[in-house]
Protein backbone atom coordinates (compact mmCIF):
# COMPACT_ATOMS: atom_id res chain seq x y z
CA UNK A 1 0.00 0.00 0.00
CA UNK A 2 1.49 3.26 -1.17
CA UNK A 3 0.88 6.37 0.98
CA UNK A 4 0.47 9.79 -0.51
CA UNK A 5 1.59 13.05 1.15
CA UNK A 6 4.69 14.82 2.33
CA UNK A 7 7.34 13.57 4.67
CA UNK A 8 8.29 15.50 7.77
CA UNK A 9 11.60 16.52 6.17
CA UNK A 10 9.82 17.98 3.12
CA UNK A 11 7.46 19.99 5.35
CA UNK A 12 10.39 21.36 7.38
CA UNK A 13 12.30 22.42 4.25
CA UNK A 14 9.20 24.10 2.79
CA UNK A 15 8.58 25.91 6.11
CA UNK A 16 12.18 27.12 6.18
CA UNK A 17 11.94 28.48 2.64
CA UNK A 18 8.67 30.25 3.45
CA UNK A 19 10.16 31.69 6.66
CA UNK A 20 13.13 33.17 4.77
CA UNK A 21 10.79 34.64 2.15
CA UNK A 22 8.51 36.21 4.79
CA UNK A 23 11.46 37.74 6.69
CA UNK A 24 12.79 39.25 3.44
CA UNK A 25 9.37 40.60 2.56
CA UNK A 26 8.84 42.18 6.00
CA UNK A 27 12.30 43.74 5.86
CA UNK A 28 11.60 45.37 2.50
CA UNK A 29 8.18 46.59 3.69
CA UNK A 30 9.81 48.17 6.75
CA UNK A 31 12.37 49.96 4.58
CA UNK A 32 9.63 51.16 2.22
CA UNK A 33 7.62 52.59 5.12
CA UNK A 34 10.66 54.53 6.41
CA UNK A 35 11.28 55.98 2.96
CA UNK A 36 7.60 56.85 2.54
CA UNK A 37 7.63 58.70 5.87
CA UNK A 38 10.71 60.67 4.80
CA UNK A 39 9.09 61.62 1.48
CA UNK A 40 5.90 62.63 3.27
CA UNK A 41 7.86 64.91 5.62
CA UNK A 42 9.71 66.45 2.67
CA UNK A 43 6.48 67.03 0.74
CA UNK A 44 4.78 68.61 3.75
CA UNK A 45 7.68 70.99 4.34
CA UNK A 46 7.94 71.76 0.61
CA UNK A 47 4.29 72.88 0.58
CA UNK A 48 4.89 75.08 3.63
CA UNK A 49 8.02 76.50 1.97
CA UNK A 50 6.13 77.42 -1.18
CA UNK A 51 3.46 79.17 0.88
CA UNK A 52 6.15 81.05 2.83
CA UNK A 53 7.93 82.02 -0.39
CA UNK A 54 4.65 83.37 -1.79
CA UNK A 55 4.18 85.47 1.35
CA UNK A 56 7.74 86.82 1.07
CA UNK A 57 7.32 87.66 -2.60
CA UNK A 58 4.14 89.62 -1.85
CA UNK A 59 5.77 91.67 0.93
CA UNK A 60 7.42 94.55 -0.94
CA UNK A 61 8.75 96.23 2.22
CA UNK A 62 11.28 93.54 3.22
CA UNK A 63 14.66 95.11 4.00
CA UNK A 64 17.69 94.19 1.90
CA UNK A 65 20.55 92.14 3.34
CA UNK A 66 18.67 91.40 6.58
CA UNK A 67 18.07 87.83 7.71
CA UNK A 68 14.39 87.27 8.48
CA UNK A 69 13.43 84.15 10.45
CA UNK A 70 10.31 82.38 11.54
CA UNK A 71 8.88 79.04 12.54
CA UNK A 72 6.11 76.80 11.32
CA UNK A 73 3.21 75.72 13.51
CA UNK A 74 3.91 72.16 14.78
CA UNK A 75 0.31 71.28 13.90
CA UNK A 76 1.26 71.80 10.24
CA UNK A 77 4.50 69.79 10.47
CA UNK A 78 3.13 66.67 12.17
CA UNK A 79 4.58 67.79 15.50
CA UNK A 80 8.10 68.26 14.15
CA UNK A 81 10.13 71.38 14.84
CA UNK A 82 10.53 73.37 11.62
CA UNK A 83 11.33 76.91 10.56
CA UNK A 84 12.70 79.18 7.85
CA UNK A 85 15.24 81.94 7.18
CA UNK A 86 15.04 84.40 4.32
CA UNK A 87 17.07 87.22 2.84
CA UNK A 88 16.29 89.69 0.06
CA UNK A 89 19.14 91.08 -2.03
CA UNK A 90 19.35 93.14 -5.21
CA UNK A 91 20.26 90.77 -8.02
CA UNK A 92 20.39 92.77 -11.21
CA UNK A 93 20.58 96.53 -11.34
CA UNK A 94 21.22 99.00 -14.17
CA UNK A 95 24.51 100.90 -14.06
CA UNK A 96 22.80 104.23 -13.54
CA UNK A 97 20.22 103.41 -10.91
CA UNK A 98 18.17 105.97 -9.11
CA UNK A 99 14.74 106.38 -7.59
CA UNK A 100 12.19 104.86 -9.94
CA UNK A 101 14.66 102.52 -11.69
CA UNK A 102 13.49 98.95 -12.24
CA UNK A 103 15.70 96.26 -10.69
CA UNK A 104 15.56 92.53 -10.08
CA UNK A 105 15.54 91.26 -6.48
CA UNK A 106 16.50 87.79 -5.30
CA UNK A 107 14.58 86.21 -2.43
CA UNK A 108 16.46 83.31 -0.81
CA UNK A 109 14.51 81.04 1.51
CA UNK A 110 16.09 78.26 3.56
CA UNK A 111 13.63 75.86 5.17
CA UNK A 112 14.69 73.45 7.91
CA UNK A 113 13.01 70.73 9.92
CA UNK A 114 14.04 68.19 12.53
CA UNK A 115 13.86 64.48 11.81
CA UNK A 116 14.76 62.93 15.15
CA UNK A 117 18.17 64.37 16.03
CA UNK A 118 18.93 65.16 12.39
CA UNK A 119 18.32 68.63 10.95
CA UNK A 120 17.32 68.65 7.27
CA UNK A 121 17.27 71.72 5.03
CA UNK A 122 16.61 72.85 1.51
CA UNK A 123 16.75 76.22 -0.20
CA UNK A 124 14.38 78.00 -2.58
CA UNK A 125 15.28 81.04 -4.67
CA UNK A 126 12.85 83.38 -6.38
CA UNK A 127 13.18 86.62 -8.27
CA UNK A 128 10.92 89.64 -8.54
CA UNK A 129 10.97 93.06 -10.15
CA UNK A 130 11.08 96.13 -7.98
CA UNK A 131 11.04 99.89 -8.50
CA UNK A 132 13.75 101.56 -6.39
CA UNK A 133 12.64 103.83 -3.55
CA UNK A 134 14.76 106.41 -1.71
CA UNK A 135 15.27 104.11 1.32
CA UNK A 136 16.60 101.39 -1.02
CA UNK A 137 19.31 103.76 -2.23
CA UNK A 138 20.14 104.61 1.38
CA UNK A 139 20.56 100.89 2.17
CA UNK A 140 22.86 100.47 -0.83
CA UNK A 141 24.94 103.48 0.20
CA UNK A 142 25.33 102.10 3.74
CA UNK A 143 26.43 98.75 2.35
CA UNK A 144 29.17 100.34 0.24
CA UNK A 145 30.64 102.19 3.25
Amino acid sequence: MKQRGFTLLEVLVASLIMGVAVVGLLSSISTSLRHAARVTDYDRVALLARAQMDALLLDRRLPWFTMIEGGFDPALTNGREAGWRARVTPFEMPISHGVGASILERVELEVWWKNGDERRTFTLDAFRRKILRPDDLTALAQLRQ
